[in-house]
């Protein structure tokens, strides 16, 4: 997997009804890798991996089109992976 997109979204919904729905497609989307619900300017941001921009393209067709209340979808791509780890710091 070539390409690494950050995914910003804003929306208007925040009901549980609509969070509980949202999630559920999110989950569902196999190029999603993580996915966060955020304090400050945006309320959710996803790590989405895809192999090219024509595979990110389809992916953001089906989000724009496939989850309601969504106000605005931002992505940003990454250029360089600088550091990545999955280990976590142990205190001594």
């Amino acid at each position: 997997m070539d390409l690494t997109a950050f995914v910003l979204i804003k929306t208007q919904c925040h009901s549980s009804e609509w969070y509980q729905v949202f999630v559920n497609q999110v989950s569902e989307m196999p190029e999603v890798m993580a996915f966060y619900r955020m304090a400050g300017e945006y309320d959710y941001l996803m790590r989405v991996q895809v192999t090219d921009m024509k595979s990110f393209d389809s992916f953001y067709k089906r989000l724009v089109n496939g989850v309601a209340g969504l106000s605005d979808v931002t992505s940003s791509f990454s250029m360089e992976e600088i550091k990545f780890t999955t280990c976590l710091p142990i205190p001594e």
